[in-house]
């Protein structure tokens, strides 16, 4: 890959978490698949995920909140329905 594609992912990676933090949106870094770092982000009612990869390529994947809010007995029901 060149430095200047790479250059260029890192510029829109960079630029983004600079308008999460001006608009002091909290995020978090992570990586889940090879060569893309994915940017976690948090707000009242969603949550993104969006991966930049070292092509240029932005992903965004937004989930929204049921806005439904359980107790201690919905993490049991949570762990049955959604574990290996």
């Amino acid at each position: 890959m060149s430095k200047r594609l790479w250059g260029n992912s890192f510029r829109k990676l960079t630029r983004f978490l600079k308008r999460l933090e001006d608009k002091k949106i909290f995020y978090k870094l992570d990586r889940v698949r090879n060569d893309y770092i994915m940017v976690e982000v948090a707000v009242p009612g969603q949550r993104w995920e969006v991966e930049f990869s070292p092509d240029g390529d932005v992903v965004v994947e937004r989930f929204k909140s049921f806005e439904d809010v359980g107790d201690e007995i919905l993490l049991n029901y949570l762990f049955e329905n959604f574990s290996d």
